[in-house]
C-alpha cells in the first residue's frame, strides 16, 4: 500500500509542474505578459521555464533522476513564492504562496523517500546491481579457472605418459 501511495503521490506532485509547462510553452506571449506585469525578471525566461517545468514534471512522474527532479522542482517552486506570490496580505497570494510551500514540502518527502520500486531510478539501480554481480561472478570463474590451470601444470604429466 505503501508503494502504491508513494507512486500515485510523486505522479500527482508531478502534475501541476507538467500541466504549467504545457501552459507556458503554448501561450508563451501570455507568460510573458505575466512575467512583465508581476516581476522585474525579463520576459524571455517565459519558454525555458516551461520547458523546465514539463521536463522535470514528466521525470518526476516516471521516477527518473528523481531525487535531482525533486530537489529542483523543489527550488523553483520555492522561487515562484519569492518572485510570483510575496504579498501575503493579499488573501489569494498568501494561498497561493501557502499552496506552493505544501508543494514544495511534498517534494522534499519525494526526494527523502521518492526512489520507491515503481521507479526508473530504482529499475536502473537493479540492473547495474545485477551487472555488477555478473562481472564479480565472471572473474570469479577466471580466477578459479587459472588456478586450477596451475595447479595441472604444477603436478607434472598425467598419469600413463612418459615424460
Amino acid at each position: 500500500m505503501a508503494f502504491l501511495a508513494s507512486v500515485i503521490g510523486r505522479m500527482l506532485l508531478a502534475l501541476i509542474f507538467i500541466i504549467s509547462g504545457v501552459t507556458k510553452v503554448m501561450n508563451v506571449a501570455q507568460t510573458q505578459a505575466f512575467i512583465d506585469k508581476v516581476t522585474t525578471l525579463p520576459a524571455n525566461l517565459a519558454l525555458p521555464v516551461g520547458i523546465f517545468e514539463l521536463v522535470f514534471g514528466v521525470f518526476l512522474a516516471i521516477g527518473f533522476l528523481t531525487r535531482i527532479s525533486s530537489l529542483l522542482l523543489f527550488g523553483f517552486t520555492l522561487a515562484t513564492v519569492f518572485f510570483f506570490h510575496n504579498q501575503l496580505g493579499d488573501q489569494l497570494q498568501l494561498q497561493l504562496a501557502l499552496k506552493n510551500l505544501a508543494i514544495a514540502g511534498g517534494l522534499l518527502m519525494v526526494f527523502a523517500y521518492g526512489q520507491a520500486r515503481g521507479s526508473v531510478d530504482v529499475w536502473r539501480e537493479r540492473d547495474r546491481a545485477r551487472r555488477a554481480e555478473i562481472r564479480a561472478a565472471r572473474a570469479e570463474g577466471r580466477e578459479r579457472g587459472a588456478r586450477e590451470a596451475e595447479a595441472r601444470s604444477a603436478s607434472g604429466p598425467a598419469d600413463g605418459q612418459a615424460g
